[in-house]
């Protein structure tokens, strides 16, 4: 029996910052994957996670893991597959560290990821965006902060995980306001700001007062923001701006829906899908493909490029009463009600 704690230390140590160079964000991710395998596991086994093995963790405990996944915590599909790509990554770590567990490594690593739907990006309209700007109060401390993070995440299409991560270094408002924006997978893109933007973004400088850490953005207790917390302030200004655009109580706000709108409103602008890529930091074309589904000027465009074809022209005639009255389903009920 091949005990499982040192190699899932090693792999979180060893194998995912230095030998892959994993961003934070991906370990963090990898990490909670693990804290809820690890802890479904010992259940299972009524085990303590530490005291787990190797050989315990085999195919059909993973797939009814995964299967529990969208029962239990309600997770969907995309969840789902987060969760089985950090098992997969590990599994191919341990093939080389445990040779004689091959077989049943193996097995896990031909679990199949689960289809997922592909439905139209979501998006808020010009009046729903501004509701949401307008949102938090410009004559308070928080009320400031949010109305800057709220124009950057929306103006620079940013990820929560960027948006959090921003640092004072990364922003420069002479000559040109720009930001300088750490993407997934270590790229990095610089994005001009409009000027009411690098308005927010000044106001809020002139509040932020000296801080330890380098984060843009902090909470009340001067630490940098969490995910969580941008989640709940916008959750917040979302339910105000409710009260002012009746058209969002039909609509889930969350971080992404940002993102989003800022990727339709760049296609709109530009009528060129390459530069959404390049403003979002997409790595591949194809992800960026989605939003031409979204924009209802793109499919139109198309629409009137081509021909429609013709009509045959003619008129409707209506059937004779008498006629009508000897087809064969008339007579037979005719005769129905006669008997």
């Amino acid at each position: 029996m091949t005990p499982l704690a040192p190699h899932v230390t090693a792999f979180f140590e060893q194998r995912l910052p230095i030998e892959r160079g994993a961003s934070q964000h991906t370990r963090d991710s990898y990490a909670y994957a693990f804290k809820l395998l690890l802890s479904y596991a010992g259940t299972r086994h009524k085990r303590a996670p530490s005291e787990l093995t190797l050989e315990q963790i085999d195919a059909p405990l993973v797939t009814d893991f995964l299967n529990d996944l969208e029962t239990t915590r309600r997770n969907g599909p995309t969840a789902r597959n987060a969760r089985l790509a950090a098992i997969k990554s590990f599994m191919h770590f341990m093939e080389y560290r445990v040779p004689s567990a091959l077989e049943p490594i193996r097995r896990i690593l031909a679990i199949p990821f689960k289809k997922t739907e592909s439905r139209v990006v979501p998006h808020l309209t010009t009046a729903e965006l501004q509701a949401l700007l307008d949102a938090p109060d410009p004559t308070t401390w928080t009320g400031i902060r949010d109305r800057a993070m709220l124009h950057v995440g929306y103006a620079a299409g940013l990820r929560v995980s960027e948006l959090v991560g921003l640092r004072l270094d990364d922003l420069t408002l002479q000559p040109q306001a720009s930001l300088l924006i750490h993407g997934k997978g270590r790229r990095q893109r610089c994005l001009p700001l409009w000027k009411t933007t690098a308005a927010a973004l000044r106001a809020w400088l002139a509040v932020r007062g000296p801080v330890r850490v380098p984060e843009l953005f902090i909470n009340a207790h001067s630490m940098s923001l969490t995910r969580s917390g941008v989640e709940y302030l916008l959750r917040k200004h979302a339910q105000t701006a409710r009260q002012r655009c009746p058209s969002l109580a039909t609509k889930r706000v969350f971080p992404h829906l940002l993102r989003h709108t800022c990727a339709l409103t760049v296609l709109q602008a530009t009528k060129d899908l390459r530069k959404v890529s390049l403003w979002l930091g997409h790595a591949h074309m194809q992800t960026t493909e989605i939003y031409t589904r979204a924009d209802p000027s793109v499919t139109l465009e198309a629409l009137e490029s081509m021909m429609p074809p013709k009509l045959r022209s003619g008129r409707f005639k209506a059937t004779d009463k008498l006629i009508a009255s000897l087809t064969a389903r008339s007579v037979m009920r005719s005769e129905t009600s006669s008997r």
